[in-house]
């Protein structure tokens, strides 16, 4: 299993978000995620966190939070530690991004862009300010067939996180 990361930058009501539709063979695309990326040999998540930041947006992080980690498990690719942080604090100019397009999208907004179906698990967690959280999701293609949450099962489909937390 790889280990990744998974920001997502905040500024007032909106998250900057990368609309995946620039690289080859890309597990992600067509779709909206947050920045971030794979951990290289020896580096903890809060140092990839802000090396992917900052190569995929030009902005380097003043203030992050570790907010959780989710396992992905995919019957089409590998599995994934993703450690997932918010930061809404930051210093540069976003610039371009080989692997898509970077846009400040307003949160509520977000709701209706092309998401994998567990996302808006975690971005419910998110909001609603979960404490840190364990979140598996269980993949076949794109279609979502598992969720547990801190080890005990959610119930698919998805309609929100109010009995979660």
């Amino acid at each position: 299993m790889k280990n990744t990361t998974l920001c997502y930058i905040q500024k007032g009501h909106q998250y900057l978000m990368l609309h995946r539709i620039r690289k080859q063979n890309d597990l992600n695309q067509g779709k909206w995620i947050g920045v971030g990326g794979k951990c290289e040999e020896n580096e903890s998540p809060e140092e990839c966190l802000l090396r992917e930041c900052r190569e995929e947006t030009g902005l380097t992080l003043t203030d992050y939070r570790y907010r959780g980690i989710v396992t992905f498990v995919s019957d089409q690719w590998e599995g994934e530690y993703m450690h997932l942080f918010t930061a809404d604090g930051f210093t540069g100019t976003v610039g371009e991004c080989n692997e898509g397009v970077l846009e400040w999208l307003d949160k509520k907004a977000l709701r209706s862009k092309q998401l994998w179906v567990g996302d808006h698990i975690f971005l419910d967690l998110l909001e609603a300010e979960a404490p840190f959280f364990s979140l598996k999701l269980v993949y076949q293609g794109d279609t979502l067939t598992a969720a547990a949450l801190d080890g005990k099962p959610l119930s698919l489909p998805w309609r929100g996180v109010v009995n979660a937390i």
